[in-house]
């Protein structure tokens, strides 16, 4: 098999598991404050990492003149990510919505890829990703009738902003250091305001554990956090991030089945409408850019 197939492979094993993450997160907001949610899976999931560094006998900090590139990950998918999206979710916005407006994550991703490699996309590529926002656009403002019902998407817009330069960081880093350790050490760089953050929320706000809420708190913290990173990174590094990133397109139907199977979420046709038009303007701009 070669490397761009094995890439795309892995990249798609890396969707696969962050396409539960919506879901997970609501169930955790049963039980957990979204703030504590939100940041203890980055504690939780950064002790971990801790522990897989020094079982593997590498330092737990990259070298000196990477922090800026880890810092950009850090902030991007272990405070922006998480952050944004739990509050878009506590604040009202279901599972299947939140899925239609992160679809043009991939976009968003190539883009930022572009810019990072200083690559010159053609006009096609910035037309559909035109088009994408559009489509994102109406379909936001049909669903919107008020100014607070409005705060959900832009905190989404926000998350898929701050993923994408994740994404791209990580990327980026994962072609000279293996993937499990770009995040491992992100998420370590993170502990000294992950774990004291948690601590303070974990006894100022309540806690009514139950049992889906537990097992949505350790599928953000253990799978979404950590463990699909691991072939996320892997896959960009082997098949470029912007091929192997077109596995995301899959995302937010995979997203849309597991908030019907697993929460019973019914979704009308505009809402399957704007998915398929954001996956066609987003598969435009994959094809597009060089």
């Amino acid at each position: 098999m070669s490397a761009a197939r094995q890439g795309t492979l892995l990249a798609f094993l890396g969707v696969l598991a962050f396409s539960g993450s919506f879901p997970a997160t609501v169930f955790a907001m049963e039980g957990f404050d979204p703030w504590l949610v939100a940041i203890g899976r980055a504690a939780v999931a950064g002790a971990v990492a801790a522990v897989c560094l020094k079982a593997a006998g590498h330092p737990l900090l990259p070298p000196r003149h990477q922090w800026p590139a880890y810092a950009a990950i850090s902030l991007g998918v272990v405070f922006g990510f998480p952050v944004f999206s739990g509050l878009a979710l506590d604040l009202g916005a279901s599972t299947s919505h939140a899925a239609v407006v992160i679809g043009l994550l991939p976009a968003a991703t190539a883009a930022t890829a572009v810019v990072r490699a200083g690559e010159r996309p053609r006009r096609l590529f910035w037309l559909a990703v035109a088009a994408g926002a559009l489509a994102i656009t109406v379909f936001t403002l049909t669903r919107s009738h008020t100014a607070s019902a409005a705060w959900p998407d832009l905190l989404l817009v926000g998350a898929l902003l701050s993923a994408a330069v994740g994404y791209t960081e990580g990327g980026r880093l994962s072609r000279q250091t293996p993937g499990w350790r770009v995040i491992s050490h992100a998420l370590v760089l993170s502990l000294p305001l992950t774990v004291p953050i948690t601590a303070a929320l974990a006894v100022t706000t309540p806690i009514t554990p139950s049992v889906p809420a537990l097992a949505g708190f350790a599928y953000v913290g253990l799978i979404s956090m950590f463990l699909g990173f691991f072939p996320w990174y892997a896959g960009l590094a082997r098949g470029g991030i912007a091929r192997a990133g077109q596995t995301q397109l899959v995302q937010p139907l995979l997203t849309l089945v597991w908030a019907w199977f697993l929460m019973g979420e019914r979704f009308g046709p505009a809402t399957v409408a704007a998915a398929l038009a954001v996956l066609v303007c987003v598969a435009v701009t994959q094809r597009a850019r060089t």
